[in-house]
């Protein structure tokens, strides 16, 4: 009888830890929250992942679309897309750049280059905050 007992507590237990494991689902984000502060987060991904480690001095002509769910494999997720011209410490240091931002649980996932037409649909809208970044190592505060 006793045998039986502590297989039952070993099987009590091992069932246990492996509902532990399994983890509480609710706790997870959701993939399509809408993302209130994308203005922000994108300027903040720009300054710090691109315009930081290039020659980037300032940045005009900028523009961006509200965030829209688009699917994207097997989920809907919010993205948006940014258009600018970035200028660097030289006159040749000049570029267009269009990218896409993949947002999930709220927050930018991916702020990456667009390709093809993944933005020739985006509805634009001036994007002043991203107007007056001043970032890069050719960077002067104003």
């Amino acid at each position: 009888m006793a045998k039986c007992a502590a297989s039952l507590f070993l099987l009590y237990a091992l069932a246990m830890a492996l509902a532990a494991c399994s983890g509480d689902k609710s706790s997870q984000p959701l993939a399509n929250i809408y993302p209130k502060d994308y203005k922000d987060e994108i300027v903040g991904t720009l300054r710090k992942d691109i315009f930081a480690k290039n020659e980037t001095a300032s940045v005009s002509d900028a523009f961006v679309s509200d965030p829209v769910l688009q699917t994207t494999g097997t989920t809907q997720l919010y993205v948006t897309c940014v258009r600018y011209t970035a200028h660097g410490t030289t006159a040749d240091l000049t570029g267009n750049a269009t990218r896409i931002g993949y947002f999930y649980g709220g927050h930018l996932n991916q702020l990456v280059p667009a390709s093809g037409d993944e933005c020739a649909k985006a509805a634009y809208k001036p994007f002043p905050e991203l107007n007056r970044v001043c970032a890069g190592t050719g960077c002067k505060a104003q």
